[in-house]
């Protein structure tokens, strides 16, 4: 049996700054044809501008990135797939607050410093992909 955490006002407000963020992605995915939805607490938003931009504007290819309650992904198919990955995400956004950004990248620096992969290597990463707690 998983323990969920129970969400609170409060960890909506912490995770809030990375959330308008995701937020500031929904006029554009929305007037070029993308689409919104709400999914375990978390808005998600795809197709359109959202598409275009996890394939062409990160340096690898995503299908799906989360910014604080948002995720954002390549197409409703893409969301259903990395649901549960992006969704230990939204935990660590919940956790970590406004420092999840900037911890992320330190993390994503400090692994290929080490002579690791940015993204694979990443401690945020590799929890989500369940290697370690």
């Amino acid at each position: 049996m998983r323990c969920r955490a129970l969400v609170t006002p409060t960890v909506y407000l912490w995770a809030s700054p990375n959330t308008l963020l995701g937020l500031a992605f929904l006029p554009l995915a929305l007037i070029t044809g993308g689409g919104v939805r709400v999914e375990r607490g978390a808005v998600e938003i795809y197709g359109g501008f959202a598409r275009f931009f996890l394939r062409r504007c990160l340096l690898i290819q995503a299908s799906a990135l989360t910014l604080g309650h948002v995720i954002v992904g390549q197409d409703r198919d893409c969301l259903d797939h990395s649901r549960d990955h992006e969704h230990v995400h939204v935990r660590q956004y919940a956790r970590w607050g406004p420092f999840m950004l900037p911890a992320y990248f330190l993390s994503s620096y400090l692994a290929w410093r080490r002579g690791g992969h940015f993204y694979f290597d990443n401690r945020f990463e590799r929890e989500a992909f369940g290697l370690f707690p």
